[in-house]
């Protein structure tokens, strides 16, 4: 007995020892946890129940100077249901109504939506994507469908919201409108002016502190560090979409007419080298065209004979010769160093002068001239090419300016036929655009300005950054140079290599251009054929400058010369918007609020005064803005043309009844 109670004894200390070494233990640790480890739990407790959320800024939008949406910002909506949310008899007693209620919005039979509603239901599925690429109004209708109208808990309904950008005018000047890509919040690549613009388009996010509460759903908490977002400012881009359509359409129809590669246009203010159009079409497998790479911005290639502008104010400017200077073509062959230089009129022009050589376009007479002049200071030649600006990227505010080429004498590169070759454009490599400006500032009386594609900065109506004209060079060259200059560009209007081009009706001056070009393909190198005309118009007090460039046209077609496949691009410009609609500078209506895809479009239609019941009166108002107008009042919508509305099918006034489609025609 004794033995036992002694062993009962020593059981009772053991255990007591354990316990007490236990309690030592936990003392240790929640000192510990206090006093050593206390700031990293706090940390971990106010993560998991207080948390720091972004509030998204809203992004700005980017105009064209009439004050037509280029590029907004409007939501996109995601449903998906979640299976087992709903209770069994909630989801019975809903599920054939929700599926009859779903084919007025998604189109497909009730039958399909009420077998893959039981379907997700019977795989327990709770992410089943039943729509995506919603708008507002169709959304906003799927959420009060029976089952759906319970909430989420309930009814099983998730919504995902996303903002996606719109181009209202479509692929037209896409390129140049650009886009930005992000990643996890960040900016990582981008085009065009959503691209160089980004700063001033995406604003600043706020944030603010929430607590969690039950269900997953947390309460803001108002303190100091809360800061609230910074929605993005508005773009004023130069782009004048009445010009745009007319460059684009224009460009399109030659480019398909002649079965070219690609080809771009750009339209230019003179004076304040505000960029009004510009289009950059690439044909794709199926041979239509689309906006593919900024090609006017972006490639550099050998101009030809439109550099020839530049041999001929370096020739003037140094006195080297006169417009009047008489050379012999010599049958339209010469030949530098075993290499012939030709004409394109076989037998060449006899004798000619420097001014009828260039509005003939003539390799062997400008050539001539430039050798004669230069064969023993080249560095001259190519020191004024470089005085002109032509070796420098204009430093465009988008981003992939090509860069342009030069060979200078102390190069590797530099041979005897340098200079010869470069006197026709070759050996050289230029843009479009640096053309263009190039040619803008004899247009501009010898101001070479640097082309724009923004004008200001806004928050609605205020201000926050006006671009003013930015001078690249004060003056290429002298007055009496650039008189000369323009009365030889208008000449090879009106009796030269672009007189198929001429009219009575509007005046024009400038230059064609044929040049070879040779690129690698499958390890080969083919030779074809870029066709260009660049110039201004009207003649006598220009208004605008324009370059056309048509890569690669079909040589089955049996013509492949600038006058013939880029100049009616040109004229076709110039026509229409000096005998169709002039154009003006003034930017309309941009201040007024665009309509958007809002959380509530009932607040907007009454700001509008529009009644729902009655289709409203969309003249004069942008594409866009109708075309949103019109799908939240359950209307659909076809388009034809860019623009602002100039006829609508169904007039303002009658009753709306809702899915009926209106016709709009753009101008």
């Amino acid at each position: 007995m004794a033995v036992e109670d002694k062993q009962i004894s020593y059981r009772i200390y053991l255990v007591a020892f354990g316990i007490f070494f236990m309690a030592i233990a936990i003392t240790v640790k929640l000192t510990n946890i206090q006093w050593v480890e206390g700031d990293y739990y706090r940390k971990l407790a106010k993560e998991r129940t207080v948390r720091t959320f972004v509030i998204p800024a809203n992004k700005g939008n980017i105009y064209s100077a009439d004050g037509s949406l280029l590029a907004t910002s409007i939501p996109n909506y995601e449903i998906r249901f979640d299976a087992l949310a709903p209770k069994a008899e909630a989801f019975e007693k809903n599920v054939k109504s929700l599926a009859d209620s779903l084919v007025t919005v998604l189109g497909k039979s009730s039958e399909f939506y009420e077998n893959e509603l039981r379907k997700a239901r019977a795989n327990k599925n709770r992410y089943y994507l039943l729509a995506r690429n919603l708008s507002y109004t169709e959304y906003f209708k799927i959420k009060g469908f029976p089952l759906f109208n319970l909430g989420a808990y309930k009814g099983g309904i998730i919504v995902e919201q996303e903002t996606v950008r719109e181009h209202p005018i479509g692929k037209i000047a896409e390129r140049t409108v650009g886009y930005e890509r992000t990643s996890h919040g960040k900016s990582f690549e981008g085009k065009g002016i959503e691209w160089a613009f980004r700063d001033d388009l995406n604003g600043k996010d706020g944030k603010i502190l929430k607590q969690k509460i039950a269900k997953g759903q947390w309460k803001p908490i108002r303190d100091v560090n809360e800061v609230d977002p910074r929605d993005g400012y508005d773009v004023i881009s130069t782009i004048d979409v009445y010009i745009q359509d007319i460059a684009h359409h224009a460009l399109l129809k030659q480019l398909e007419a002649y079965d070219a590669d690609h080809g771009c246009v750009v339209v230019m203010e003179t004076h304040t080298g505000h960029i009004k159009a510009i289009s950059n079409l690439g044909k794709a497998k199926d041979g239509t065209y689309f906006e593919t790479t900024n090609y006017a911005v972006a490639e550099s290639h050998e101009p030809g004979s439109t550099y020839k502008l530049a041999d001929l104010m370096a020739l003037l400017e140094d006195k080297k010769a006169d417009t009047s200077t008489v050379y012999d073509s010599k049958g339209g062959t010469i030949i530098y160093s075993g290499r012939k230089v030709r004409d394109s009129k076989e037998g060449g022009y006899g004798k000619i002068s420097l001014a009828r050589g260039f509005e003939l376009s003539s390799n062997t007479v400008l050539v001539q001239a430039v050798y004669q002049a230069y064969k023993d200071e080249p560095s001259t030649f190519v020191n004024h090419l470089n005085n002109f600006g032509l070796n420098r990227q204009l430093g465009l505010s988008i981003k992939g300016e090509g860069v342009p080429y030069i060979p200078h004498p102390k190069d590797k590169k530099w041979s005897n036929v340098s200079l010869p070759w470069m006197a026709f454009g070759y050996g050289v490599s230029i843009t479009p655009m640096q053309t263009l400006a190039f040619y803008n500032a004899v247009a501009n009386d010898g101001e070479m300005v640097k082309p724009q594609f923004v004008s200001e900065i806004k928050e609605w109506n205020r201000t926050i950054k006006k671009y003013e004209k930015e001078v690249l060079i004060a003056k290429i060259c002298s007055d009496e140079t650039i008189l000369k200059l323009q009365a030889v560009l208008e000449n090879v209007v009106k009796k030269g290599t672009g007189s198929k081009l001429y009219s009575k009706d509007f005046s024009m001056a400038g230059k064609t251009g044929t040049a070879q070009v040779n690129y690698g393909k499958n390890g080969r190198s083919e030779m074809y054929y870029a066709s260009s005309f660049v110039g201004y118009f009207p003649a006598d007090q220009p208004k605008y400058s324009c370059i056309v460039v048509v890569h690669k046209p079909n040589t089955a077609l049996n013509n492949f010369y600038g006058a013939d496949v880029a100049g009616p691009v040109f004229k076709r410009i110039a026509q229409k918007i000096f005998t169709d609609a002039p154009s003006t500078n003034e930017i309309k209506n941009i201040d007024k609020k665009i309509a958007k895809q809002e959380s509530n479009y009932d607040s907007y239609f009454a700001k509008s005064n529009i009644k729902q019941q009655l289709v409203p009166n969309l003249k004069g108002m942008s594409g866009m803005d109708a075309v949103a107008l019109l799908g939240n009042l359950g209307l659909k919508v076809r388009v034809v043309g860019v623009g602002k509305v100039r006829k609508q099918s169904v007039e303002a006034g009658q009753n709306l009844v809702k899915n009926t489609t209106i016709l709009l025609e753009l101008s």
